[in-house]
């Protein structure tokens, strides 16, 4: 039985990162790792062993990078045959043994060029690059070609059409997709899939990108080219329940699923990964039950995910086939036109008045549009100011994506609310100049509170390949506000007239993975100059409060005003989906057991549980700062209600 006809049957389980293992190996980053099908063989094939052994129905070759535009950037694009045809070799070797049939899939990523007009490579030159690395991969005996990470589609199809051109071995076809379920040039699921399809690719879907939740969103919304006599649109938007998956069309094409472990952090001077495999177990099994036919791991997998993946798509299936709901993900308040007044002109903050009384500080993240207009958004912060907020926070480019500049949308919110604002104010993507400029045109605005932050990555947002250098690290930036602008001077120590007068709050994180680590940055922030900071979502209070006591055995009371992240939870998937996939969240075993025994009303016992928390840590924390999931003000607004 052959790749296709196994994939028609029942799911394939591909293996999980090349480049996390030989990393783990101690191969540095500097090395190219496609030539060591040749200087290192033996490495390559004990991983592919270690993939096979875990449960891979599909191993891939060492060959991502092995096309003559990756290798002539080793001194290597004559060797493109020998180190293609090495790869499949290793594998073969790796396999032997196992007792099982195991397919051999030929890794293919981008040339990492750009094509005309963006760049100077031509389609005819793609076209050349690919043909010759899958020509080797071919005649060497690959079962499948896999081609992964794509993020154009122009260059896809002339990889398509190379494949097309040499052999008749099935095609799987990934692209990669940002947090808004987009490539890097705009092209949305649905728009994915036709193209993949016309392409002529036998397996079409998604890889890397994001973690496990994302791709599988991804994935449902390249289903819906196949499905849409079930009326299901509104691409690139979609949200799959907690309960509920989509029947694949029997005439759809197949589908693969290939998500990173959740998104990567910096520890310890390694990149490293928060999923956990038990995470992956049910990644796979949702996979499965949503249609998907090849899954596997990206960026961050390792043999354990293999292996938890293997045990869920060799459990059990429910026998009762589920349907599948679409939302708008990316839903906001609904909006009504409303005329704006000017607010009185502001001495002292309402914020700093409140911090310096010792009153209970009520905040809620408040995200700016993806447009011109503010409507919906001066609409969501008269809900929030009526409940009883003290302050609106105004983030800016959340999660690196585009949006309305934070100073805008704070400013039209004070204008059209009346209702003091915190501007967020990241550091990443701004020069000097640049800072020091939007720092005189916030104080300008009557923006005087700041959150000083570093600010997302681009790779992760809408734009990967924007700009995102800093000249200046948050500590830095607090430092000059109060050090200089609030004296009425610049960076330079020229005068700037009269001096500002900003209250700048910094980022903590009251349940750290290192106390020690955490309380050190906190003391430095506190000696730069903060007034105030606010935190990462609380989940588990008790380890909150052992924190702020080991802060104040190192360095005396704690006296900043801290005003704790509360974060409603929605879903038991939701509270996986933070535990696995965003660096940095604590959230305990007894949370997720109490959504999951609140059946139907996860949503009521997520507002209930933060609720309690933002109770039980009052008069340890001067206030709560909450986030509102998938853009629920009316759940945040009931929050409000239950702490003023």
């Amino acid at each position: 039985m052959n790749f296709l006809e196994h994939l028609h049957q029942n799911p394939l389980l591909a293996d999980g990162a090349m480049g996390t293992m030989i990393y783990a190996q101690g191969v540095d980053y500097e090395q190219n790792f496609e030539l060591l099908n040749i200087n290192k063989p033996e490495l390559i094939e004990s991983i592919h062993r270690r993939y096979a052994e875990a449960g891979a129905d599909v191993i891939e070759t060492n060959t991502f990078g092995g096309n003559r535009y990756r290798l002539e950037q080793w001194g290597a694009g004559d060797r493109v045959a020998e180190v293609n045809a090495r790869a499949v070799e290793i594998v073969r070797r790796a396999v032997r043994g196992v007792g099982r049939e195991i397919f051999i899939g030929a890794s293919m990523g981008p040339t990492g060029l750009k094509l005309a007009p963006l760049g100077n490579l031509k389609p005819e030159d793609v076209y050349d690059a690919f043909r010759e690395q899958i020509t080797a991969l071919s005649d060497a005996g690959a079962d499948a070609l896999i081609f992964e990470t794509f993020s154009d589609l122009n260059e896809m199809e002339q990889a398509i059409r190379a494949a097309k051109s040499v052999c008749a071995l099935p095609i799987v076809a990934h692209m990669t997709f940002n947090r808004e379920g987009r490539t890097l040039f705009g092209a949305t699921p649905d728009q994915v899939a036709q193209r993949l399809i016309d392409f002529g690719a036998d397996v079409i879907g998604a890889n890397c990108s994001t973690g496990p939740r994302g791709v599988l969103n991804v994935v449902s919304g390249m289903q819906l080219v196949a499905n849409r006599d079930w009326g299901l649109v509104n691409s690139a938007k979609y949200l799959i329940s907690n309960t509920q998956s989509l029947i694949p069309n029997p005439q759809s094409p197949l589908y693969s699923a290939i998500p990173n472990a959740g998104f990567p952090e910096q520890q310890g001077g390694r990149l490293m990964y928060p999923a956990t495999p038990e995470y992956f177990g049910g990644f796979a099994q949702r996979a499965a039950e949503a249609g998907v036919r090849l899954i596997g791991g990206c960026c961050g997998t390792t043999p354990d995910h293999t292996r938890a993946m293997r045990l869920a798509l060799d459990a059990k299936r429910e026998s009762q086939p589920r349907q599948f709901e679409v939302r708008d993900a990316f839903a906001q308040f609904p909006s009504t036109q409303t005329q704006t007044e000017t607010p009185p002109e502001l001495e002292q903050t309402t914020l700093k008045a409140a911090l310096d009384a010792g009153t209970f500080v009520v905040t809620v993240e408040v995200e700016p549009p993806k447009s011109a207009s503010t409507s919906a958004l001066e609409d969501t912060a008269r809900l929030l100011r009526d409940a009883g907020a003290t302050v609106l926070d105004i983030s800016d480019m959340p999660m690196a994506r585009m949006r309305m500049s934070g100073l805008a949308a704070a400013h039209r919110v004070q204008m059209g609310a009346n209702i003091e604002t915190v501007l967020h104010f990241p550091v990443r993507g701004r020069n000097l100049l640049r800072v020091q400029g939007d720092l005189l045109a916030a104080h300008a605005l009557n923006l005087r509170n700041l959150f000083v932050t570093m600010g997302d990555p681009a790779s992760i947002g809408d734009m990967p390949n924007a700009f995102d250098q800093h000249d200046i690290v948050p500590t830095g930036l607090v430092q000059l506000i109060k050090d200089k602008f609030n004296c009425g001077k610049d960076s330079s120590d020229a005068s700037i007239g009269q001096p500002c007068s900003f209250v700048v709050g910094v980022a903590a994180n009251l349940t750290p993975q290192d106390f020690d680590k955490e309380a050190k940055l906190l003391k430095k922030k506190i000696d730069c100059g903060a007034d105030f900071a606010l935190t990462q979502p609380v989940f588990a209070p008790e380890v909150a409060r052992q924190f702020i006591k080991y802060y104040e055995g190192l360095f005396g009371k704690l006296t900043l005003p801290i005003l704790m992240g509360v974060l409603p939870l929605s879903s038991v998937r939701h509270a996986e989906f933070l535990r696995n996939e965003v660096p940095g969240m604590m959230l305990p075993d007894a949370i997720v057991k109490r959504l999951e025994s609140a059946g139907k009303k996860t949503r009521t016992e997520g507002t209930l549980i933060a609720t309690e928390i933002a109770q039980e840590m009052r008069g340890i924390v001067q206030g709560v700062y909450i986030i509102p999931a998938f853009g629920r003000f009316d759940i945040a607004a009931k929050i409000v209600r239950a702490l003023t």
